[in-house]
C-alpha cells in the first residue's frame, strides 16, 4: 500500500496534465505521447502509454487523462513519487494508480 492507502499497482493514471483541446491536434498528441513516454522511462520500463482522445460529440471515458503502464508495481511506484505535483504546461499534476484489469480492457 502507498501512503495515500492507496494500494500500489502497474498503472499510474497523471491528472490535469493534458487538456481535450491539446490532444485534438496529431502533433501535439505525438509530441506528449513521446514526451510522457520518454519521462517515464527514467523510472523504469514502460509497457504502454494510453492517452484516450476526445471524438465530437461523444463523451470519451479518460479523456484528458494519461495512464501509463510500468513493467512492475516498482516502477509505477517509483514514478508516482517523481511526478506527483510536476509541472506540466504550467498545470500540477496528480497521480492515482490505476487497476491493471481495467486499464487492459480500457475502461477509463
Amino acid at each position: 500500500m502507498s501512503a495515500s492507502g492507496i494500494t500500489a499497482t502497474e498503472v499510474l493514471v497523471l491528472i490535469n496534465m493534458v487538456t481535450p483541446e491539446e490532444l485534438q491536434d496529431d502533433e501535439e498528441y505525438d509530441n506528449i505521447l513521446e514526451d510522457v513516454t520518454d519521462e517515464c522511462n527514467k523510472y523504469g520500463k514502460v509497457q504502454s502509454v494510453e492517452i484516450p482522445r476526445p471524438i465530437e460529440g461523444v463523451d470519451v471515458p479518460g479523456c484528458g487523462k494519461v495512464f501509463v503502464e510500468f513493467a512492475s508495481v516498482s516502477d509505477c511506484i517509483k514514478a508516482q513519487q517523481n511526478l506527483t505535483g510536476r509541472k506540466f504546461a504550467n498545470r500540477v499534476v496528480v497521480t492515482s494508480y490505476y487497476d491493471l484489469d481495467q486499464y487492459h480492457r480500457r475502461e477509463f
